[in-house]
């Protein structure tokens, strides 16, 4: 019975994350959030890796009022200062992504 009521209970947390969206925005870092000027002004990209790498900072994505914190904290690295499409769903603050691709 105990197995059974915690298989549902799981089964319902899945079900709650809802299906996977996509958000645009600039990969910055938490610290930050996307205005660099108290660094001395580094280039977007720059600041946002040396943040999150010596300042343990965490990669999140800005999309305007809204900042959410990446589940994925490498892959977007290579897109530090980025307009992206993040596809993923939402859990609260944090995005659970499925992918990130570059914007033209």
């Amino acid at each position: 019975m105990k197995k059974c009521a915690l298989l549902l209970s799981a089964a319902f947390a899945c079900a709650g994350a809802g299906p996977a969206n996509q958000y645009k925005g600039v990969i910055t870092d938490d610290m930050c959030a996307g205005d660099h000027k108290m660094m001395g002004g580094t280039d977007a990209a720059k600041c946002t890796v040396e943040c999150v790498k010596s300042m343990h900072s965490k990669y999140v994505l800005k999309s305007g009022r809204n900042t959410w914190i990446l589940s994925d904290q490498t892959t977007p690295e290579k897109f530090a200062g980025r307009n992206v499409i993040v596809t993923g769903t939402l859990n609260g603050k944090q995005l659970q992504v499925s992918s990130i691709t570059a914007t033209p």
